[in-house]
C-alpha cells in the first residue's frame, strides 16, 4: 500500500525544486557562469544539485530500496561540474535539474511504509541529526528539505553577490566615464 508519508516527501521535493527553479528564472548566461571569489557559480550550484553526471541523485534512492543497507559514499563538496555541463546553457542545466528532481519525486510517491523504512549506511552523516544509518524517508527529507533548502539560500546569496559586484562595476564605469567627460 502506498504511503501518505511518501506523498508528503514527494511534495516537499517538488515544492523546493520549484522554488529553486523560480529563483533561477531570468538569470542570464554571463551571470550563471560567474562566481564571487572562492565561491561556486550558479551553474556549479545547479550541477551539484543534479549529482554525478549520468547517475544523478536518484541512484541513491534506488540503492536504498534495491539493496540491504547499501553504503553510500557522498562527496558533499563536489560540484560535479564537468566539461559537458560547463558547455550546457543555464536553461539546459536547469532542465536537467528539473528532470532529476521530478524523477526523485515520482519515485518517492510510489513507496510503501516498508520501503520508506529501509536504511542506508552513509558515513558522512554520522555526526548529523540523521545519523549514519538513515531510512529512505530520512534521506528524502534531508535531500528535499535541508539540502535543497540550503542551496536555495546559497543561490540567493550568490546571485546577490554577483548583482552587487555588477552594480559596483557599473557604478565605477559610470564614474570613469564622468571623469573622462570632465577632463575633456
Amino acid at each position: 500500500m502506498l504511503s501518505l508519508e511518501a506523498e508528503r516527501l514527494s511534495q516537499i521535493i517538488r515544492g523546493n525544486a520549484r522554488k529553486f527553479t523560480h529563483l533561477c528564472d531570468g538569470v542570464d548566461e554571463e551571470t550563471a557562469s560567474s562566481a564571487p571569489p572562492g565561491r561556486w557559480s550558479p551553474k556549479e550550484i545547479v550541477s551539484h544539485l543534479c549529482g554525478p553526471e549520468g547517475i544523478g541523485l536518484l541512484a541513491t534512492f534506488e540503492a536504498i530500496v534495491d539493496k540491504d543497507t547499501p553504503r553510500l559514499d557522498i562527496d558533499a563538496e563536489n560540484s560535479y561540474f564537468s566539461e559537458k555541463r560547463a558547455n550546457m546553457s543555464f536553461v539546459e542545466l536547469l532542465a536537467e535539474f528539473d528532470a532529476e528532481y521530478s524523477r526523485i519525486a515520482d519515485f518517492l510517491a510510489g513507496m510503501s511504509e516498508e520501503q520508506l523504512n529501509r536504511r542506508a549506511h552513509i558515513p558522512m552523516l554520522k555526526e548529523s541529526p540523521l545519523g549514519e544509518y538513515p531510512t529512505l524517508a530520512d534521506w528524502a527529507q534531508g535531500i528535499g528539505s535541508f539540502h535543497l533548502g540550503m542551496h536555495i539560500d546559497h543561490m540567493k546569496e550568490i546571485l546577490q553577490q554577483l548583482e552587487a559586484a555588477s552594480a559596483a562595476c557599473g557604478s565605477s564605469h559610470s564614474k570613469h566615464e564622468e571623469s573622462e567627460r570632465t577632463f575633456l
